[in-house]
């Protein structure tokens, strides 16, 4: 259940930092009202899944998932710049993720 909430939590991420692209510096309520709430939500799940994952699997994973998730959304949703290096760098930390994954005994 630590992983599913964990996954969660990584996905709100995403949610937040694309609403707060959105919000415009806070400046337009509904988008900054979504930021608020979803960055709650996902800090009480990490939180929760770190009463049974190691800190530094949690985070690492909770971080990549926002990580490479934003930059995903950037590129299909905001039509952020494609390139190799850009790419590489993002299959990097995909790598690192299921490396932190394997490595975790739970």
């Amino acid at each position: 259940m630590a992983w599913v909430m964990l996954l969660v939590a990584g996905l709100l991420e995403v949610i937040w930092a694309y609403s707060m692209k959105l919000s415009d510096s806070f400046s337009k309520p509904i988008p900054s009202l979504i930021t608020i709430v979803t960055m709650i939500a996902s800090f009480g799940l990490l939180s929760m899944s770190m009463r049974t994952l190691p800190l530094g699997t949690a985070y690492t994973i909770w971080t990549g998932i926002g990580a490479v998730g934003a930059f995903v959304v950037g590129i299909v949703v905001l039509g952020e710049q494609v390139s190799v290096l850009r790419i590489a760098a993002a299959v990097l930390i995909v790598a690192g993720l299921v490396m932190m994954k394997l490595s975790s005994s739970h």
